[in-house]
């Protein structure tokens, strides 16, 4: 059994994770990040592929003649051609769930810099401004209180409803827009223009497809509350970056927090490098070293219940 580990630099901080794992199902072959021609030339002897962001499609699979397995260390699985897969018969199964907990306290985070002004007066201080001030408390920057706010989540998976309890333990009022609505007694389901109408705070939780893709546009941002506060930590294809650039020069919007964008390593051009009053973090809210090595366990139990017949996660069905 050969497993090809594609991208093994997108999961360690200096080698602070071991993959060792995974030698105990077969022969493994790391690379930190694989170039497309050697991907090709890999996959022509390889059972088992996994990946965290390597782009699997159908040329891919199509060489990959003794390809049994496809493991993904990630929730998302866009960059898989899942009917591809489908069309061999070959599981593609992901961690859902694992980074949970690291992407709550990343929306948390984001919105208290926001409203808290913390990242302002600790630069401030930092410069020895507060040394030089006349008065103890220099109020030179305006926060506010999150208590009361309402948030709107788009999408209600494990995450959407994980920030909906954390943002409810700060006092706020939560409103969610789905797909799929659940009713359960106790969650407010909006439709997306009433979201968008009403909330100071904006969330966006949802999966990236067809339907999603660029689903904040100019037409979305120009009907947000005045002053609202826009968060994606999902998938960069959700958001028209221009859009957000504008909204947020325009100052339609208070202030935005991406962890995401379309093109990653972020581009040169990206138009929201410059743009006002915006968060920026390079997709690494689902990183801190616990949730990394949750991910790994599940990976590997993944591989685990495929190899014992009982496949689970599996993303193809």
């Amino acid at each position: 059994m050969k497993l090809l580990l594609t991208d093994c630099s997108t999961l360690k901080n200096n080698n602070d994770l071991s993959l060792d794992i995974f030698k105990s199902f077969g022969e493994t072959v790391e690379y930190d990040n694989i170039s497309r021609d050697a991907l090709l030339n890999e996959v022509k002897d390889t059972d088992i592929i996994l990946c965290n962001k390597t782009v699997i499609d159908r040329e891919v699979i199509a060489n990959a003649e003794k390809l049994k397995y496809i493991g993904i260390f990630a929730t998302g699985y866009n960059n898989i051609d899942i009917p591809a897969a489908r069309d061999r018969g070959i599981p593609v199964c992901n961690a859902g769930g694992y980074s949970t907990n690291a992407v709550v306290q990343q929306v948390m985070g984001y919105i208290l810099m926001h409203y808290t002004k913390i990242p302002e007066y600790n630069s401030f201080v930092k410069e020895g401004s507060w040394v030089k001030s006349p008065v103890f408390s220099p109020l030179v920057f305006t926060g506010d209180e999150v208590y009361g706010k309402t948030l709107g989540i788009i999408g209600y998976g494990s995450i959407g409803k994980a920030v909906k309890k954390a943002a409810e333990g700060l006092g706020m009022k939560v409103i969610v827009n789905t797909r799929t609505v659940r009713e359960d007694g106790e969650t407010v389901f909006v439709d997306r223009d009433t979201l968008f109408a009403i909330s100071d705070i904006i969330s966006v939780h949802c999966p990236l497809n067809d339907e999603s893709r660029d689903m904040m546009n100019r037409d979305a941002f120009a009907k947000f509350k005045d002053g609202a506060f826009f968060i994606n930590t999902s998938r960069g294809g959700v958001v028209d970056e221009y859009a957000l650039a504008d909204a947020l020069n325009s100052g339609k919007l208070s202030g935005a927090a991406v962890d995401v964008l379309k093109q990653e390593p972020m581009s040169t051009d990206c138009p929201l490098l410059q743009a006002k009053n915006i968060i920026i973090t390079p997709h690494t809210s689902w990183a801190p070293l616990a949730t990394r090595q949750r991910l790994v366990n599940i990976v590997a139990d993944n591989v685990r219940a495929y190899l014992n017949g009982n496949t689970q996660n599996d993303v193809t069905h």
